[in-house]
């Protein structure tokens, strides 16, 4: 059994941090078995100190962790079998898109681990009721009227609605982790840790966990220097137990340092990130990925050997005055379809019917979702600008007013950030921009989506895991939806598989033929606009549906009311898809993730 010694906290003084000598010795000196650990997520986690937890841990099953989502080297966790239960919101991979991950498959049943799912915003409301000392969190995503319900007896509950006997309230218990930890930009020896936003969840762990943080950072610097900025000091010295330098801590994460005390930010580590998805889809690869990367390494310093100078030089960011690597991209290769793919048309579509929302509604901002709905939302922000109309695009862990890089598809990424009028977190996007907001649209992708336009994003009806919700429950409960979601009879359901964000706001959805519309919640949708769909996912010209009837038919599986074809009296022709629209679409994406 793994122990650690009684560290300074329990004795009631301390005179600063433990300072460690690497990622290891910190979490072998703090961390039990049993322990309760919280990996903080600002645009990254802190990745140097799970892997050595990974490392510490290995084969014992015993840790609960928490974070807000499992993706990318957080797969270690489950290789490992360190970890006993995962509290999160999202399990899956994000790049170069959002999709399942093979390691899961069977999460339902509980392996690798057991697993209590969160809606992005509800989790770090919890964290916030913890840091503030309260009893409950309230929270306006409604878990209660979907699947996430189900395994929080003791942690979600519904009152009386103090005002309105009609209705009730959520209440939510607090998370308390034991540890924090976090990786931030720099701290000094007493132990102020500093941080650049956009900061996600925030430093809300640091003040929810019941002993506090252990810490890494890219350098430890002067208390001198720290002092000069107290304005970036994200976690105070007197939560910090633990401290250690782990320069590249976020990797393949990536990580905004605004070059404080000199220090170089970095980019995701896109190819790592690709190198991770491919090696998990075999046991026997994503065994050898964990052995080359986390179990065989013997720390972070030879972590940091094995990715090499000439890697680590070429993640930089800011990039060196004059690297052109993105801008290089941006010309879509020349052996480009010259007509839009299957997807391709749905994002235009997509990005069609959200101009013309926002334009009808008058909506001020768009929350993207992770996926061809992000690719739309960024798409239509593009169109309504060329028409002067402006709309400002937000993405949940704290990117608003974002004005994507071309070039870039990961929603997340940091030159997007730089490109972002404002930089906050979690609470102040899906809180104060989505949820407090009612002139904002949100941009949803599904999995499975019904009759009623409730959302599946969880699990496939073979019991198959798919990712989880993310901040889609909380857009969905909040605010007006328009969903981008390519139609099958295995998507567009009669019944979900599992029911992870509620469908009464959301006014339309999008297909790869056309725009579903409905007057209001409970009401039928039909198809009011039509363009014959193109070949795709293994349809040839001759497979295509003939006409908007036979499309409805054939692509989807929803239930209409007697007598109905679900198609609209009033359809109203699509025009093609145009030279501009796609040239435009294939500049944002020209390495065709979306195509």
């Amino acid at each position: 059994m793994t122990t650690a010694p009684e560290h300074p906290a329990a004795t009631g003084h301390r005179s600063g941090p433990y300072l460690a000598a690497d990622p290891d010795d910190l979490i072998r000196r703090f961390v039990r078995e049993g322990d309760h650990l919280h990996a903080a997520a600002t645009m990254s986690r802190p990745n140097a100190l799970l892997n050595a937890v990974c490392r510490t841990f290995a084969g014992s099953r015993s840790l609960t962790v928490s974070t807000t989502a499992v993706h990318s080297s957080a797969h270690a966790l489950a290789l490992s079998g360190a970890v006993r239960k995962v509290i999160t919101g999202f399990v899956g991979d994000t790049y170069p898109s959002p999709r399942p991950n093979r390691l899961y498959r069977e999460l339902a049943e509980g392996r690798p681990f057991e697993i209590e799912m969160w809606s992005l915003l509800s989790y770090t409301q919890r964290l916030m009721a913890a840091a503030l000392g309260q009893p409950f969190a309230t929270t306006g995503s409604r878990l209660a009227e979907t699947d996430l319900r189900h395994g929080k007896e003791g942690s979600l509950h519904l009152v009386p609605h103090p005002e309105d006997p009609e209705r009730t309230v959520a209440l939510l218990s607090p998370l308390r982790p034991r540890f924090a930890l976090f990786h931030g930009v720099v701290a000094d020896s007493r132990g102020n840790i500093v941080a650049c936003p956009p900061l996600g969840e925030g430093p809300w762990a640091a003040y929810a966990a019941t002993d506090g943080v252990l810490a890494s950072v890219e350098a430890i610097v002067d208390d001198e220097v720290v002092a000069a900025m107290p304005d970036r000091v994200v976690i105070p010295a007197a939560r910090v137990l633990g401290l250690c330098e782990a320069p590249l801590g976020a990797h393949p994460q990536s990580l905004r340092t605004g070059r404080l005390a000199g220090v170089d930010g970095y980019l995701d580590d896109y190819d790592f990130l690709t190198g991770i998805v491919g090696a998990c889809k075999t046991p026997e690869t994503a065994a050898a990925w964990y052995e080359e990367w986390v179990g065989g390494v013997s720390g972070h310093a030879e972590y940091l050997e094995k990715l090499g100078g000439r890697r680590r030089s070429g993640l930089l960011f800011p990039a060196p005055p004059g690297d052109s690597a993105v801008a290089e991209k941006t010309a879509p290769p020349a052996d480009a379809p010259a007509a839009p793919t299957e997807q391709e048309q749905l994002i235009v579509l997509g990005a069609r019917a959200v101009a013309d929302l926002v334009r009808e509604r008058g909506y001020d901002t768009l929350l993207a979702g992770i996926g061809t709905s992000h690719m739309s939302a960024w798409l239509a922000a593009r169109l309504l600008a060329d028409d002067g109309v402006q709309v400002r695009v937000a993405a949940e862990l704290g990117l608003q007013s974002m004005e994507p890089e071309p070039g870039d598809v990961f929603l997340f990424s940091q030159r997007h950030a730089e490109r972002s009028q404002m930089l906050a977190g979690v609470a102040e996007t899906l809180g104060g921009a989505v949820a407090a907001n009612p002139r904002c649209l949100g941009v949803l992708s599904a999995a499975e989506i019904d009759p009623d336009a409730n959302i599946n994003t969880t699990l496939l009806p073979d019991g198959r895991w798919i990712t989880g919700s993310g901040g889609a429950n909380d857009i969905a409960s909040t605010v007006d939806c328009v969903v981008i979601a390519v139609a099958s009879a295995r998507r567009y359901v009669p019944r979900l598989a599992h029911l992870t964000s509620p469908g009464r706001r959301v006014r339309d959805v999008v297909s790869q033929f056309g725009r579903f519309t409905r007057t209001g919640a409970g009401d039928a949708f039909e198809l009011t606009s039509w363009l014959p769909p193109v070949p795709g996912r293994g349809r040839t010209e001759a497979d295509l549906p003939d006409g908007p009837e036979a499309a409805v038919r054939d692509l989807t599986g929803w239930d209409f009311p007697d007598g109905s074809t679900g198609v609209s009296a009033f359809l109203n022709d699509e025009k093609p898809v145009t030279t501009e629209e796609l040239a435009l679409l294939r500049t944002m994406d020209p390495e065709g993730h979306y195509r």
